[in-house]
C-alpha cells in the first residue's frame, strides 16, 4: 500500500470515528429511531455526502454503534472476570465481578444500551456481523458456569428441564458441549441466567425500579445471587458487601 492510499485509509477511519461519537451524542435525544445520516452531518458539522462517505446508509452506521457496544460491554465482562480469575476467585465472585462489569457500562451509556437491549429500530434489521460481538456477554457467562462444572462448585439442580434438551446446536457450541448428568440442563439455566440480567439491567436503566428500590447496587447484587443460585452457583454476599460495585 502506498502512502497515498495509507493516508486516505486513516482519513476514512478518523471520519467513521467521528462520526460515530456524533451519533452516539444524538441517541439521547433522538432514540435508534429518530438517527439519520441528515442529522448527524448537521451535529457534527459535516456535509451529508461526507458521512456518507464512512457509511452509505444509515443502517450502516446502526450496525457500526451495535458492534461497538456489544465490544465495548463484553470487553469490560471478560477483563472484570478475567482479573477475578487471575485471582483465583469463586464462581460466584467471579460471575458477580462479570455482570457488575456490564451493569457499570449500561448505567454509564444509557442510550447505547437502549440501541442494543431497547425497542427495534423499525425498518432495521441486524446482519450476522453483529453476531460474534453480541455473543461476548453470554460467552463469559457460559465461560463461568463452565469453570464452575469442572471445578465441582455447581450445585445440581432440584428440578431438571422435562424432556429433551431446549437448546439449539449453537448455544451448547458456545458452551462448549453438552454438560453431562446432573447438570445437562445448565445451559438452558445460563440462558435463564443471561435474561434475568438483561432484564435487571433494563429495569434499572430505564427507570422501572426506582420507585420501589431504594438501593440499586445492592438490589442488583441480591438479584444476580438468586439467579445464580438457580444455576447452581453460590454468591455469599457477606464476603462481597465490601467489593467495587
Amino acid at each position: 500500500m502506498d502512502a497515498s492510499s495509507t493516508t486516505t485509509a486513516n482519513e476514512t477511519s478518523g471520519l467513521a470515528a467521528a462520526v460515530k461519537e456524533t451519533a452516539r451524542e444524538l441517541l439521547a435525544g433522538l432514540g435508534a429511531g429518530g438517527l439519520s445520516l441528515e442529522a448527524v452531518a448537521a451535529a457534527g458539522g459535516l456535509a451529508v455526502a461526507e458521512v456518507e462517505t464512512a457509511f452509505p446508509h444509515r443502517d450502516d452506521l446502526l450496525t457500526a454503534l451495535l458492534i461497538d457496544a456489544y465490544n465495548e460491554s463484553g470487553a469490560a465482562m471478560e477483563e472484570a472476570d478475567r482479573a477475578a480469575a487471575d485471582s483465583n476467585a469463586s464462581a460466584g465472585t467471579r460471575l458477580l465481578a462479570a455482570t457488575r462489569a456490564l451493569r457499570q457500562w449500561s448505567v454509564a451509556n444509557p442510550a447505547v444500551f437502549a440501541l442494543v437491549y431497547g425497542s427495534p429500530v423499525p425498518g432495521y434489521h441486524a446482519p450476522e456481523d453483529t453476531v460474534p460481538p453480541a455473543s461476548r456477554t453470554p460467552a463469559v457467562l457460559a465461560g463461568i458456569l463452565r469453570s464452575a462444572l469442572e471445578s465441582g462448585e455447581l450445585t445440581p439442580p432440584r428440578r431438571a428441564v422435562p424432556g429433551p434438551p431446549l437448546i439449539r446446536p449453537e448455544a451448547a457450541a458456545l458452551f462448549g458441549g453438552l454438560p453431562p448428568e446432573p447438570f445437562t440442563d445448565v445451559i438452558e439455566r445460563g440462558i435463564v441466567l443471561w435474561s434475568n440480567l438483561v432484564g435487571l439491567l433494563v429495569f434499572e436503566v430505564f427507570s422501572r425500579t426506582h420507585d420501589s428500590v431504594r438501593d440499586q447496587s445492592a438490589f442488583f447484587d441480591f438479584a444476580i445471587a438468586v439467579s445464580a443460585e438457580n444455576v447452581g452457583i453460590e454468591i455469599s454476599l457477606d464476603q462481597e458487601r465490601g467489593s467495587t460495585r
